[in-house]
């Protein structure tokens, strides 16, 4: 029996296009290894999909996939460079996180930077300008063209999500 995304056969499907997704993913990435677990990867997605009964043009399906996954990859690499930056900067030299701190360190802050991601832009900006930036509520109020109020009501609720995608969700809803 073929495992199946709503109707798709995905043995079928990695048969057919398995070696040009990863020619194609080599070609863009320049390292087989990598490559060949972007393959992997894109076909695992796409078994946990449930929106493909049929597919048109799958080479383009799955080279949307594969790259999202290279997207997704720099994201990470992103993360972990700046994670070790300030890890580095923090500790002056004195002790260098091993892989399972920095992996947990960069799913916290992918989590965060999805939950982010996620919120209306006004107040992914309100948090942004007041976390990051340092403004004042009066500030951030002026420049989005709101009251102090609502200001203040947009960082707490992107402080939440913050939370929640660090933490879980707090125990106290509302």
């Amino acid at each position: 029996m073929q495992a199946s995304a709503a109707g798709v056969d995905i043995g079928c499907l990695y048969a057919s296009h398995a070696a040009w997704l990863n020619a194609w993913l080599r070609r863009h990435i320049r390292c087989p290894q990598r490559a060949a677990d972007l393959t992997q990867d894109t076909f695992c997605r796409l078994l946990e999909r449930s929106d493909c009964r049929t597919l048109v043009t799958p080479r383009t399906y799955l080279a949307t996939i594969a790259r999202h996954l290279i997207i997704d990859d720099a994201r990470r690499a992103k993360i972990e460079n700046a994670f070790l930056a300030a890890h580095a900067a923090l500790m002056d030299g004195v002790s260098h996180p091993g892989p399972d701190q920095i992996a947990e360190a960069v799913n916290a802050l992918l989590a965060v930077t999805r939950a982010l991601d996620a919120l209306p832009d006004h107040i992914r900006r309100a948090y942004l300008l007041s976390r990051l930036e340092g403004w004042s509520h009066g500030e951030i109020a002026a420049e989005l063209g709101v009251s102090k109020s609502m200001v203040k009501q947009y960082v707490a609720k992107a402080y939440a999500r913050c939370y929640a995608a660090s933490y879980g969700p707090s125990e106290n809803p509302g």
